[in-house]
């Protein structure tokens, strides 16, 4: 059945290539079908998930892939993937309703898009190191072509800017990969036995190499300071899909591989270097929002805020290694807080890019000085940026109060000095109520005037996205009773 989720958009994606060539609506309906199917098999398998505690996974495949190596087709769930892949899936289904309102060469958009879908939804169920750089590696690759082929402005040198910088890390992180693999005894690639055996304990020098070549791999794919500067262009030049894809899906593959790999599977290490990535975050919270303050394209502004988002996560996670007196409980509650930020800045920020997208396509440009009033003109669109906004700075109510609640909750507790990143929200509630104000409120100007609203298919991709933000934050029990017994075991394997 898992299997059935992960590969049946690459069958779609394969059969709009293979096939007759019909209309290109087909393809872009399509594309919404089986993407819909797929949200409604992962709704199944949700339905039908249990805890499988430490050392297991739901609903868990496996079969023979490259023995010489121990390498096998393992994939499965735990508390950490299954809101992952949940989220995946929905902000492929929105990006296919969103495309319905017309792109270029919508056949082999929408087999792209399929593509990505398989290999996201591939690399957060995988349970084996191989499999899992294979599908990272293929992100790489898959959203170069969306960039290269769909992009504006300098697409072509922001593609290949994001195609190298995220494959030097790539090359980092296997590298990491290969150091557990020959520390292991027996050697062997499948992430449960790693996890178990965490082969480098007791090597400070070993584990620690092995770690920053993970950490440098997984934190340029993040992105945190100081790999961050693929960022802005790639976001800025990419089509609204592809923006959404990348922010929302593509950077939690290197948050998601700190919890399902570094954490776990070099505990030690991380305890040692838990400081080291506390800094990481604080300084990436501060600088991704003061620098945000600073733009005028509304997508770069979107852009840094991620770099900002994405520091929560990392300040979080880094507070988990602090192991000291009775910190147990609040160190659960950091990693809680961030696999749901993951999940809520999937969300939030898949909308913002969707929303910024109608401005690029309406107008041509995303520059807020040549917009003012768009509240008059276009209603529904405020509306919407507002509450993706307010979600984003973390009003409460909304997706993104319960994960930094959560977040600085237990780091404070862990780490007082933490408390520096709270100036981040402060920063960020600043940068989003002057967007609002300089865009949409004041008398109609430049750009706004006669600017058309959204149409149904941009409202039908966005709307549900802000529902669900909503629904997290006014009942966040559901998602949670997920999250914390997973994030319960990562602790205590840092711990060991």
């Amino acid at each position: 059945m898992l299997s059935l989720v992960v590969f049946l958009p690459l069958a779609a994606a394969l059969g709009l290539v293979v096939l007759p060539r019909g209309g290109g609506t087909a393809a872009s309906w399509v594309w919404l079908i089986v993407s819909a199917v797929d949200l409604v098999l992962i709704g199944w398998l949700w339905f039908d998930y249990e805890d499988p505690g430490r050392g297991a996974l739901a609903h868990e495949e496996q079969a023979p892939w490259i023995p010489g190596v121990d390498s096998s087709y393992h994939i499965g769930l735990d508390g950490l993937s299954l809101p992952l892949v949940a989220m995946t899936a929905v902000i492929f289904l929105v990006c296919a309703i969103y495309s319905l309102r017309g792109v270029d060469r919508p056949r082999s958009h929408a087999a792209l898009f399929l593509f990505l879908q398989t290999v996201s939804l591939g690399l957060f169920v995988s349970a084996d190191l191989i499999l899992f750089f294979v599908f990272f590696d293929l992100s790489i690759v898959g959203m170069y072509f969306v960039i290269a082929g769909w992009g504006h402005g300098q697409a072509a040198r922001s593609a290949l800017k994001f195609f190298l910088y995220t494959f030097l890390g790539s090359l980092a992180l296997l590298a990491g990969f290969i150091g557990l693999y020959v520390a292991a005894d027996p050697h062997t690639f499948d992430m449960l036995e790693l996890t178990e055996q965490t082969p480098l304990a007791g090597s400070s020098v070993g584990g620690g190499l092995v770690l920053a070549c993970i950490l440098v791999g997984l934190a340029i794919k993040t992105p945190t300071v100081p790999f961050h500067t693929w960022l802005p262009a790639a976001h800025t030049d990419a089509p609204a899909v592809g923006s959404a894809v990348l922010a929302a899906v593509l950077l939690k593959m290197g948050t998601y591989g700190f919890v399902r790999i570094a954490m776990p599977m070099l505990p030690e290490a991380w305890r040692a270097w838990a400081w080291v990535l506390i800094v990481i975050g604080v300084v990436s919270v501060l600088y991704g929002a003061l620098v945000a303050l600073a733009q005028t394209d509304l997508k770069r502004m979107i852009a840094y805020t991620s770099v900002n988002h994405m520091g929560y996560v990392v300040l979080a996670l880094g507070a988990a290694g602090l192991v000291a007196g009775d910190t147990t409980q609040a160190r659960g509650i950091a990693v809680t807080g961030a696999v749901t930020q993951m999940v809520s800045h999937g969300l939030v920020t898949g909308a913002l890019f969707l929303l910024a997208g109608v401005f690029h396509d309406r107008a041509d440009t995303c520059d807020m000085d040549s917009y003012g009033g768009l509240a008059a003109p276009a209603p529904r669109l405020t509306v919407l940026f507002a509450v993706a906004a307010f979600a984003s700075l973390g009003l409460p109510a909304l997706s993104g109060f319960i994960a930094e609640f959560q977040i600085f909750t237990g780091s404070i507790a862990v780490a007082p000095v933490t408390a520096l990143a709270l100036l981040g929200i402060i920063i960020t509630a600043a940068l989003f109520l002057r967007a609002l104000q300089r865009v949409f409120t004041g008398g109609t100007r430049g750009h706004s005037t006669a600017f058309a609203d959204l149409r149904p298919e941009e409202v039908w991709a966005v709307a549900p996205l802000m529902v669900l933000s909503l629904l997290i934050g006014v009942l966040p029990g559901p998602l949670l009773a997920v999250i914390e017994p997973a994030a319960d075991v990562v602790v205590s394997l840092v711990g060991r």
